[in-house]
């Protein structure tokens, strides 16, 4: 039998990291930390984020204390920020993908370990405000319960041990390199989906390494497949995003041959880094023009140092003119793809046209079609013109 996809390795259980891999942490890691240092008269300028990514609550506050020079003790260090964390836990999201990961499994009866460096009591406060997390899962292990933080294996071990699965059986999820070393120290199979922008080429020891959650194929590893993919598109929740159209770099319609309004991210990058890179597609409203079908990327920007992500709409209609300044509203609905790196221009270009043609189509179906009518995209209309 000639498979598409051949197997990697039949796993039978699944062990999950949780902050970071199935919760976006990192955002409020950085905004209690911005808020914290200023008492110190420190900026966090995010270089630390790096270092403590993965690390134990211990590990991660003595390089906090020592890269800024603070005046007092890890421990005193602890003893301050952990209130602030508390106050933050019922706000923080689940990252894209997760529930759907976790509804999956749990419907199909994989066992789903949770083993984190966190305290097993901060992990439980974490997951009660997630639905349906707690019941769907086999098993949680805390930093606390092993005597060694990740790298270490010791967190995964014991977890097989008290699922009674064999290490080889079990496929790990993590977004830290600690963690991964941890997964492949155990013995066990490692998909990396990193938390840290542009990151990807250090996770050379994991088995796979995704953009996100989004783009797991869990029949890879003996587990079964989602279900839920439509004419090459994923569903996702739709997500709103909107401003006046402004100059990009002008690559679009001159190397490409492709016309992107880009957006200004002014006042979204909270939003955007919620979203992983990659190629969406939804509905687009331009303030005295109408409503058109769109395909956008998400992305990495050299230009802005990879602190920036961009995103650039292609409206699928040809205009006779520029709306630079124009108010554009864009419905996000489905996904298509993750970002990749091409061989050539004309590569790109032909995928690019490809990822054209599926949104095209996708958007005819009742399910995305119906958000046309979205009230957030037809809110910038002077008056109605809808296009139809």
């Amino acid at each position: 039998m000639l498979m598409a996809n051949p197997l990697k390795k039949l796993v039978s259980c699944v062990i999950l990291d949780l902050d970071g891999t199935l919760l976006n942490t990192d955002g409020i890691v950085s905004d209690i930390l911005k808020v914290y240092l200023v008492k110190y008269g420190k900026q966090w300028d995010g270089r630390g984020a790096q270092r403590i990514v993965g690390k134990t609550p211990s590990e991660a506050a003595a390089v906090i204390v020592e890269d800024y020079e603070l005046p007092l003790s890890k421990e005193e260090f602890i003893s301050e920020v952990t209130p602030m964390f508390s106050d933050q836990w019922c706000n923080i999201k689940a990252l894209p993908g997760a529930n759907r990961l976790i509804k999956h499994l749990r419907g199909h009866g994989v066992p789903m370990a949770l083993a984190s460096n966190s305290p097993r009591a901060n992990v439980e406060t974490k997951i009660s405000y997630q639905s349906g997390w707690n019941e769907s899962l086999s098993l949680i292990i805390g930093g606390d319960e092993v005597t060694a933080g990740k790298p270490s294996p010791e967190i995964f071990l014991e977890a097989a041990k008290r699922l009674n699965i064999d290490p080889s059986n079990c496929l790990v999820i993590e977004d830290s390199l600690p963690g991964v070393m941890a997964g492949k120290a155990a013995g066990m199979e490692v998909v990396a989906v990193p938390s840290l922008p542009k990151q990807s080429h250090l996770y050379t020891s994991a088995d796979e390494v995704i953009d996100s959650l989004l783009d797991l194929r869990p029949e890879k590893w003996g587990l079964p497949p989602f279900q839920d993919w439509i004419e090459g598109t994923l569903p996702i929740e739709p997500w709103h995003i909107g401003g006046p159209v402004i100059k990009g770099f002008g690559r679009g319609s001159k190397v490409l041959g492709i016309p992107t309004a880009n957006l200004s991210t002014e006042g979204y990058s909270a939003l955007l880094s919620e979203h992983p890179s990659g190629v969406y597609f939804g509905w687009a409203g331009l303030s005295t023009r109408g409503v058109y079908k769109m395909v956008m990327s998400i992305g990495w920007n050299p230009y802005f140092n990879n602190t920036e992500k961009t995103i650039e709409p292609w409206l699928l209609h040809e205009f006779d003119d520029d709306f630079y300044g124009e108010e554009l509203r864009l419905a996000i609905v489905g996904y298509i793809r993750p970002e990749e790196n091409f061989p050539s221009l004309e590569s790109l270009v032909a995928k690019i046209h490809e990822d054209r043609k599926v949104a095209e189509s996708a958007l005819e179906l009742p399910l995305y079609s119906k958000y046309r009518d979205d009230p957030y995209v037809k809110s910038s209309f002077h008056g109605d013109h809808s296009h139809l």
